[in-house]
């Protein structure tokens, strides 16, 4: 890959309104089922192709004690074992499947959709085995393995 997707920490004073009111726009949409993309986007003030740009792309940062679920969607070579290392690197970091999906490979190509739940807060203080891992260090290692042609996070809980 010659793109490295880089996740960082940043104070809300630091992101552009722009970023801030799509952030307000996935909540509100979330919050009332009746609501439409172009509704909150003129309420917001924003247009709909900036919601639609960035809304894959920020996300509020939540500690809760529980853990955190992280869905990502990677396209793959077909190869055995290949899923196999993945598995065993997310279970390394302490995170625990979720679920996986995988749809049939076409051209020796393998689109899988894997959600994972990384122990945070009181969950990794209450088991020693778990500690609140890295995320960005493990998509890195994960994006760095042979065969890994795209990862990309497409949803955080």
């Amino acid at each position: 890959m010659d793109e490295k997707e880089r996740y960082y920490v940043v104070k809300e004073k630091a992101i552009g309104e722009v970023l801030l009111k799509v952030v307000e726009a996935k909540r509100r949409l979330a919050a009332d089922e009746n609501m439409t993309v172009q509704k909150v986007a003129e309420k917001l003030g924003i247009s709909r192709s900036s919601f639609y740009k960035y809304k894959d792309d920020i996300f509020p940062f939540h500690d809760n004690a529980r853990g955190r679920i992280i869905t990502f969607v990677m396209q793959m070579d077909d190869v055995p074992g290949l899923l196999a290392g993945i598995l065993t690197k997310v279970a390394a970091y302490g995170a625990n499947v979720n679920t996986i999906q995988q749809a049939v490979p076409a051209n020796r190509i393998a689109l899988v959709t894997l959600s994972i739940r990384v122990p945070v807060g009181e969950e990794a203080a209450r088991d020693p085995g778990k500690t609140s891992p890295d995320i960005e260090q493990l998509f890195d290692e994960i994006r760095n393995l042979e065969g890994i042609h795209y990862l990309k996070i497409i949803a955080r809980e």
